[in-house]
């Protein structure tokens, strides 16, 4: 008996040892619960490392603020200068969520952060989310770098990161219904709550707006104080001969083509090259940033693994991206129309969602494209819809649609009902497109 104790404890030991900073923070509640009581409690403990980070940039809004970031981000970096990233989700590693003035956080540094926020759990019970976010500050608050690039990770007036006083600009991209449980079932309710991230004389940027969400921002910006520059009255961009312009009262850029695909990104970068412009960030630098921006898992064409060889088994082609509602899902089957009008294909979706998604506005996004779609999946997911029900739901949209176990299956499966030269759109789901990375 005292043997087999002795092996137990050491068997916890060895555990204890090996454990991953993963595993400390998968050990946090995984859940929502919106507020900033914990996370500011939490950082008036470890010191307020909020207000040591360099100038921050802090971005809302339901689309587009990951790929909006990672323009920004490229563009600073395009400039000679560094700048901390605080992103969510993250694809394939937990690691993605955090670049300390450029680089990829270590293990160890982010082993060391998550043991120090998880002896402070004891006495203050943050979410996972909320952990992360500490983490951040912590990490950023310690090294140099030029700016820090914030996104909000859900709503915004009660996120975990809205806990900085005075950014150095916000940013609010497009605006849409996703969340409705938490956030409201307007976008009036939820293009508040994106709005709670503006601080008074803080300029915004406002990406392209629904009325009434505009309208909602407008009326949050006079409360808060803080200076508007909308799109379509203070701004504009558009595609000119194939290159981005970006115009506003006092400046005009002439820009290269984003390097992300689909015409929604000329808007993401046109909103982070305007924003960099005011900070002063001169128009070369501008342009090497949004010519060279990279964001998986957003209309990424997949050109090496399994399924790019699946792709060149068929002639076909596989594309990629996380949108995972009615506005990402317009802009995702715009870009596959934008390309059949140049090069015309068979086309069919392999789709996940969760099942807190708005399922059938996601699939009626692409009824005029008449896709064949089969279900999926989404494995690393808890909230993952079962194929075969989301395979009803897109039926009910009046789309053929079949379901299977595995992405890679769900890909074999539309190539034999589409046949050789099918343009594939994998999507849904940034947990899908994790998946699918991670092949």
């Amino acid at each position: 008996m005292v043997a087999k104790l002795a092996a137990s404890q050491r068997g916890n030991e060895s555990h204890i040892i090996n454990m991953t900073a993963s595993d400390i923070l998968y050990n946090f509640p995984r859940k929502i619960d919106l507020g900033l009581g914990r996370v500011l409690a939490a950082l008036e403990k470890l010191g307020r490392p909020q207000d040591r980070v360099p100038p921050i940039i802090h971005i809302a809004g339901t689309n587009g603020k990951g790929s909006t970031l990672a323009f920004l981000r490229a563009i600073i970096e395009a400039n000679g200068q560094s700048a901390h990233a605080y992103t969510s989700p993250h694809l394939v590693h937990i690691h993605e969520r955090w670049r300390i003035a450029g680089h990829l956080i270590t293990e160890t540094e982010l082993l060391a952060l998550a043991k120090r926020v998880q002896a402070l759990s004891l006495n203050i019970p943050v979410t996972v989310f909320e952990a992360e976010t500490l983490i951040a500050f912590l990490a950023f608050a310690d090294v140099a770098a030029d700016y820090t690039l914030l996104e909000v990770g859900l709503g915004g007036r009660l996120d975990a990161t809205n806990v900085v006083s005075a950014p150095a600009m916000t940013i609010i991209t497009p605006v849409d219904i996703d969340h409705a449980d938490m956030l409201g079932n307007t976008l009036t309710l939820i293009a508040t709550e994106k709005a709670g991230i503006l601080k008074p004389g803080v300029a915004c940027v406002v990406a392209r707006q629904d009325p009434e969400a505009l309208e909602a921002i407008e009326k949050r910006a006079a409360i808060a104080g803080a200076p508007l520059i909308v799109f379509g009255r203070d701004w504009d961009c558009f595609e000119q001969c194939g290159r981005l312009v970006v115009q506003s009262e006092d400046r005009l850029l002439d820009l290269p083509p984003p390097s992300l695909s689909g015409a929604h990104q000329f808007e993401n970068a046109g909103a982070a090259a305007l924003t960099m412009s005011l900070l002063g960030v001169d128009n070369d630098a501008i342009a090497r940033g949004v010519s060279t921006a990279v964001w998986p898992g957003r209309m990424q064409r997949l050109t090496t693994g399994p399924y790019a060889d699946l792709a060149h088994q068929f002639d076909g082609e596989i594309w990629l991206d996380g949108g995972h509602n009615p506005h990402g899902a317009r802009a995702a089957c715009a870009h596959i129309n934008k390309l059949n009008v140049i090069d015309p294909r068979p086309f069919g979706l392999v789709a996940g969602l969760l099942s807190t998604k708005d399922t059938l506005g996601f699939f009626a996004a692409f009824a005029q494209a008449n896709p064949f779609v089969v279900a999926v999946p989404v494995r690393s997911s808890d909230s993952g819809m079962a194929p075969a029900d989301l395979a009803k739901m897109a039926r009910s949209t009046n789309l053929k649609a079949l379901e299977t176990e595995t992405p890679l299956d769900g890909v074999k499966m539309a190539f034999a009902q589409l046949g050789p030269r099918a343009r594939i759109l994998i999507c849904g789901s940034l947990y899908l497109a994790g998946d699918v990375l991670a092949a």
